[in-house]
């Protein structure tokens, strides 16, 4: 944790250099003895923007208290009386559900509510509830902190010191103890589980579902696979009718929030309460009404969720119809939970591996992905390669016979079109067992801070699904031109796949060339990498998982999880590739850390910021393409804004 705190004081420094003039001194009044309390409310996981805002009001002079994210209203409400102000983000569009049981916010503080906080935007109502200011959508960190210097001018300041919360007591399917249970007891997680119970029916009901396994791999074309998912069964059958009608060719459950967290008591009160969820709630649908859904679909489906327990949701998805299923033990723990063991998640995603292992076994292959995205943020290509092998080692070895492996697009268009070349390419080498399995790959369109223009936005598809093709991605799961505003609609996601589609198009009458000097360098890291890992514990991959995340070989920056070290630092070139500021315990190949410390140091130079505060870069290159002057990609434009 103190090097955490490290890279803090770092990024303050960044952030204190776009507090200048006039409205520097406004804000080191308001601070001046001022307590924020700053939190994620509720089963949402997000955790980049916490990270950046907590950083911003640290450089402003407040005093911040991290409460780090999925905490109960009730944490908040522990701290009122102690602090000036108390500011909420809620990304899942749940606040009103979270929210459910507060009649008045305690204290006299001043509270705040910002992220995504409604999943049909009715933000007046949350307002009415007695937040001073809520924020339904993105909004820059400048005008949050000029906000509060705003609403604290004149305030006297609290002087109560605020206590020290215990760690949350474990919630149902939110134990700390590995826990392989057996299937029956996974089944009797929730009354739906009983509909999966008959394996060899569900595989005859799984064969006459299209397959993504067979679909997908053939390197003809990109797939368009949008994501979408609402509450009611009727309403996500007619909008997969909807998407597929605007082009999707291939269409996933994605799974609410609640879901995600084995809520699934909490699901079921939202739907007997007409509530709105931001996702499908696959379990409390249960299987037969999985299998109506997936009969009349005629293309694959695949379920996404990032579930903290995905067993149950597993064996549903698959008994309902549904051919693919996402995630594993790296990419659905350390980017999302902050005190979930690695050895909880092996355990859980094996037994995953191993059901779909079964299904192969009756002769229906499924297709399992990871999301080697991570938090999507500044994510060294090298590193999501490695992580998407590693769990496709474990996935492979349990019996499973496709894998499709996920890449997030980090804005330069030479080095995304590199990596994905590398990792389909590396991914058959390691984990195609001379044809037997399946290796597709999978291109997510930019995951990080999208613009709020319009035109910007739909640049950004346009370009990324450009991109996408270049690099002969197998399927691109595609953005909307709302994503920085609200949870789309069925037009949001018809227009995405529009834009995606012409960008497609461009790419077929422009192929253009892979960089092979970027691949050859993503190339020896990723080996290097591998050989570093697997060498921790000899034949056993879970174990080397383990103990490279203990020791630091493997760091995702930017992730809540206190199994993960934080000390991998990464920045922006001046060309908007992703590369490494300081590599921790990272093992990086001596020359590769050369070139892209020379990398750098150039834009370090052209900055004119000490490499001793590199970290100054960090803020804006996380919030870079929201920008609308950003454009897209990256390396299409001259050089990369320097500092800010």
């Amino acid at each position: 944790m103190a090097r955490q705190n490290t890279v803090q004081g770092t990024v303050q420094d960044a952030v204190r250099s776009t507090l200048q003039g006039s409205l520097q001194g406004t804000l080191q009044g308001a601070a001046q003895g001022a307590t924020l309390v700053l939190g994620g409310l509720g089963a949402d996981s997000h955790s980049v923007g916490l990270f950046v805002l907590r950083n911003a009001l640290e450089a402003a002079g407040f005093r911040v208290v991290g409460l780090g994210i999925q905490n109960d209203f009730a944490r908040f409400a522990a701290m009122a009386d102690s602090c000036d102000a108390v500011l909420i983000s809620n990304m899942d569009g749940h606040a009103e559900y979270y929210l459910r049981e507060v009649e008045a916010l305690p204290g006299g503080c001043l509270w705040y509510l910002g992220g995504l906080p409604a999943v049909a935007g009715r933000t007046p109502e949350l307002l009415a509830r007695g937040f001073t200011r809520v924020y339904g959508g993105f909004v820059d960190t400048d005008e949050v902190v000029a906000a509060l210097a705003e609403d604290l001018a004149g305030r006297a300041r609290c002087t109560v010191r605020p206590p020290v919360l215990p760690v949350p007591p474990p919630r149902s399917g939110r134990g700390a103890d590995p826990d392989p249970a057996g299937r029956a007891e996974v089944l009797a997680q929730w009354p739906t589980g009983a509909g999966a119970r008959d394996i060899e029916a569900n595989a005859e009901v799984l064969a006459a579902r299209p397959s993504l396994a067979l679909l997908q791999g053939g390197g003809a074309r990109t797939l368009l696979h949008p994501r979408s998912g609402v509450r009611a069964s009727g309403d996500q059958q007619q909008l997969f009718a909807d998407l597929h009608a605007a082009g999707a060719q291939v269409l996933s459950f994605q799974v609410d929030s609640l879901t995600r967290d084995g809520r699934y008591a909490e699901v079921a009160q939202v739907a007997r309460d007409g509530g709105a969820l931001n996702g499908f709630p696959v379990v409390n649908h249960g299987v037969d009404t999985l299998r109506r859904i997936s009969a009349a679909c005629p293309v694959p489906l695949q379920t996404r969720h990032s579930a903290r327990d995905p067993r149950l949701l597993a064996e549903v998805s698959y008994a309902g119809g549904v051919t693919a299923f996402e995630g594993g033990p790296i990419c659905y723990n350390i980017p999302y939970y902050a005190e979930l063991p690695l050895a909880v998640s092996l355990a859980r995603w094996r037994y995953v591996d191993e059901l779909t292992a079964r299904y192969a076994e009756l002769g229906v292959v499924l297709d399992r992905e990871f999301f080697g995205t991570l938090t999507a943020t500044l994510i060294p290509p090298a590193l999501a390669i490695c992580t998407n092998i590693l769990e496709g080692l474990l996935a492979v070895g349990a019996g499973v016979r496709s894998v499709s492996l996920a890449y997030a697009e980090q804005g330069s268009r030479a080095q995304d079109v590199a990596a994905v070349e590398v990792m389909g390419r590396l991914g058959r080498e390691y984990l195609g067992r001379g044809g037997r399995v399946r290796v597709a790959t999978v291109f997510h369109q930019f995951m990080g801070a999208f613009p709020a223009d319009r035109d910007a936005a739909e640049l950004l598809i346009r370009e990324s699904a450009r991109t996408a093709a270049l690099a002969r991605a197998d399927r691109v799961v595609v953005k909307t031109p709302a994503e920085a505003l609200r949870i789309p609609d069925v037009r949001d996601n018809a227009r995405g796949l529009a834009l995606a589609a012409a960008g497609l198009e461009l790419a077929a009458a422009d192929p253009g060339a892979v960089d092979g000097m970027e691949a050859h360098r993503i190339e020896r890291t990723v080996r290097h990498l591998l050989e570093a890992v697997l060498a921790l514990r000899p034949g056993d991959v879970g174990g080397c998982v383990e103990e490279a995340f203990a020791t630091g070989v493997l760091d995702v920056p930017f992730s809540p999880s206190r199994f993960n070290a934080g000390r991998l630092l990464t920045g922006r070139d001046t060309n908007g590739a992703v590369r490494v500021i300081d590599p921790g315990g990272v093992p990086l190949p001596q020359d590769v850390l050369d070139f892209e410390t020379e990398r750098m140091r150039e834009r370090l130079a052209i900055a004119r910021v000490p490499r001793a505060e590199a970290w100054r870069l960090v803020a804006r290159d996380v919030l870079e393409a929201s920008h609308p002057r950003a454009g897209w990609p990256l390396d299409g434009r001259r050089t990369i804004r320097a500092a800010g």
